[in-house]
């Protein structure tokens, strides 16, 4: 079942429970796909590396919203923006947790026998091609910032 199916199955659920929320984050999602085909310009599905990341771009705006809806303490719109982004992820794989991700970076680290802070891109690249769609940028970054210094 693709991507396409599964959030038109997920809208149909949500339109019969009157789950507004839910609906709105489910027709977002379902825009920004239909979006990325006609950019290709082909009738095909995109592919399912490129639907996670629409996703994840998806739940990061999200995110991004809340966070500075919370910084100017208006939590009546931080709060569905964060139930917006959790309907979203349900349909991302399962992130990795922070230990899991030092784990793969330690093994890139001694793989590249990087050292020091200017091998950090270098570092960067082959873990954010690794763990793509399993874990997002700012985790792997933190990690690899703090391995390294």
């Amino acid at each position: 079942m693709s991507l396409q199916d599964k959030v038109m199955e997920a809208m149909k659920i949500a339109m019969k429970a009157k789950d507004t929320q839910s609906l709105e984050a489910l027709r977002s999602v379902k825009s920004a796909l239909l979006l990325a085909q006609t950019e290709t310009g082909s009738k095909a599905d995109l592919s399912e590396e490129e639907e996670i990341k629409l996703l994840q771009k998806q739940v990061k705006q999200r995110k991004d919203s809340a966070a500075i809806y919370t910084a100017q303490n208006r939590a009546d719109l931080a709060e569905p923006e964060l139930l917006q982004a959790k309907v979203i992820e349900q349909f991302l794989p399962k992130q990795l947790s922070e230990e899991e991700v030092s784990k793969i970076v330690d093994e890139i680290i001694a793989e590249t026998k990087a050292s020091s802070m200017a091998d950090m891109g270098k570092v960067m690249g082959l873990a954010s091609a690794k763990l793509a769609g399993k874990a997002d940028g700012k985790t792997i970054s933190t990690v690899v910032k703090a391995r390294l210094s």
